[in-house]
């Protein structure tokens, strides 16, 4: 049941998405050197690593780990990269991840194939059992404002408490988050 979620609601997105997702394509390519989109190597189920697009929002020249771990991350970003990031438009491209079977519309966040200490969080508490997702319980109650191990205990919460209602729940409730750019900090 949840799959057929996830391909629907993904399918539905790229319909009613395809011309801003086109759009921003172009502004990425436009507004700065490199590829449109960034291929980041991330954690899925069972701790296997896939590769998630996402709108590229920082220099080609950024190394390759988490936001945060960054010395002045806001120079690395990309013309529009703030925009796309306070946006979350740089997330639209993982409705690829989502068709392929790679993610599922709602679950823990997928993290970066070297975030060890959120991986081993994940794994003592079971959270690698289930898909990542394009959103997630932590993504509504704080995003990137929460420390790993309150963003684990809210995965999972959410591993314990799947249902067709929570995911809706957190689906609506993402909307207005993200309309808002709450918990967004980089």
């Amino acid at each position: 049941m949840k799959r057929i979620f996830d391909v629907t609601m993904a399918l539905i997105a790229v319909i009613f998405l395809s011309v801003p997702m086109l759009v921003v394509a172009l502004l990425v390519k436009i507004t700065s050197k490199g590829p449109v989109l960034y291929w980041s190597d991330r954690v899925g189920i069972n701790n296997t690593i896939f590769k998630m697009p996402k709108f590229r929002t920082m220099r080609i020249d950024t190394p390759a780990v988490a936001t945060h771990l960054l010395n002045d991350p806001e120079r690395f970003l990309t013309p529009i990269g703030k925009f796309l990031r306070k946006s979350s438009l740089d997330e639209l491209p993982q409705l690829w991840s989502i068709l392929k079977g790679d993610m599922s519309i709602v679950g823990p966040r997928p993290a970066l194939f070297n975030q060890d200490d959120l991986i081993a969080l994940r794994t003592k508490k079971g959270v690698h059992k289930i898909n990542p997702g394009l959103t997630g319980p932590a993504q509504i109650n704080g995003r990137d404002e929460l420390p790993i191990p309150v963003k684990v205990d809210y995965d999972e919460y959410y591993l314990k408490n799947r249902s067709f209602l929570f995911d809706m729940k957190i689906v609506f409730l993402t909307v207005f988050k993200v309309a808002k750019s709450d918990g967004v900090t980089h």
